[in-house]
């Protein structure tokens, strides 16, 4: 079955996808940039660089994060990182309703895979 991904290019350098979203879902969850990472195969410095991405992407801040130590880290999704899941997450279920016509002719368009 196919799939529409939405990705969103602001400019050359600053974009927001099903990557992004989902990490600032996990880390919701987690209350972890580290976890969040772990859970989507990812290294913690990768996933710290996503977040630090979005933090500078948007004026209002995605994540905060909370330097470790002896009581330990951790992060907390910012109440704009929640109104982005939502607006992403509605955007693509908007994209999904309007185009799936369009995809199932696409999908019923395609040749027959070819055996080895």
């Amino acid at each position: 079955m196919a799939r529409l991904t939405l990705r969103i290019d602001f400019d050359q350098d600053r974009a927001l996808g099903p990557g992004k979203v989902r990490l600032l879902e996990l880390i919701g969850e987690t209350g972890s940039i580290s976890a969040a990472g772990r859970a989507m195969g990812m290294s913690y410095r990768r996933a710290w660089l996503l977040v630090d991405a979005m933090n500078q992407t948007f004026r209002l801040p995605v994540v905060e994060a909370r330097g470790g130590g002896a009581g330990g880290g951790g992060a907390s999704l910012m109440p704009f990182g929640a109104e982005l899941i939502a607006c992403y997450r509605a955007m693509e279920q908007e994209t999904q309703t309007v185009l799936a016509q369009r995809v199932a002719i696409l999908e019923q368009s395609l040749a027959t895979a070819v055996q080895s």
